[in-house]
């Protein structure tokens, strides 16, 4: 039974959603802030974590950076949940590693369904994934989510990471903005797809002389070599 944290601070939503996950199939626990749920991760980890942003003393983007910058929790899906619909909330959520976005209020089949969603491409990055991809000077470290150009360690986003790696696997196969926004963002998150344009923009230039291997199809989207 896959087991799911969920952090929201307000007590009627909290145990109606775990509530819910508990009667959709899943073992479900609530805490009602980043203390609360560090404390439980020191012995426990779960298959997902249901985050809402606004939370009393650490909010939910900085519980977010702290999860994503720990090895043991690193790779944990995090569903972010907010009452925030703005477009910047959603990509400043997404880009920090969130891997999808619920905006309150939300129907249990919404939940479930998004749910089911993330872990599903989970399982498959799992059995997909290699410990380490490389393409000519450019070395990908996917256990330890480093990546070294020239052999000198680059510093790259979550998003940015995930992006490099797409590419990678499919060296030599041009990819369209909307498929890399599908895979890197989640099918279900509606952002402009000038998100894509941005990070690689972004990726270019943190790869140095290497950011060429990066091509643009016109009208299409991207590929690296080939």
């Amino acid at each position: 039974m896959k087991k799911i944290f969920c952090v929201e601070d307000d007590e009627s939503i909290r145990e109606l959603t775990v509530y819910a996950l508990n009667a959709g199939g899943f073992e479900a626990y609530g805490f009602e802030s980043a203390d609360k749920l560090f404390s439980a991760l020191k012995s426990d980890l779960p298959s997902l974590i249901l985050l809402d942003i606004m939370l009393p003393g650490k909010d939910g983007y900085a519980i977010l950076k702290q999860l994503r910058q720990d090895t043991d929790t690193s790779d944990i899906p995090v569903i972010m949940l907010t009452a925030k619909s703005l477009e910047y909330d959603k990509v400043k959520g997404l880009d920090s590693g969130a891997d999808d976005y619920i905006t309150k209020p939300f129907s249990v089949v919404e939940l479930l369904s998004r749910i089911k969603a993330v872990l599903r491409r989970y399982e498959k990055n799992d059995t997909e994934k290699d410990a380490i991809l490389t393409y000519k000077e450019i070395t990908i470290d996917t256990k330890k989510r480093e990546v070294t150009v020239k052999g000198e360690k680059v510093y790259l986003t979550y998003k940015e990471f995930e992006l490099l790696s797409y590419l990678v696997k499919n060296c030599g196969i041009v990819l369209s903005r909307d498929k890399i926004m599908n895979v890197v963002w989640g099918f279900d998150f509606e952002g402009e797809t000038r998100t894509v344009d941005v990070h690689i923009r972004s990726l270019r230039q943190k790869l140095g002389d290497c950011g060429r291997y990066i091509e643009t199809a016109r009208n299409i989207g991207y590929k690296i070599g080939g």
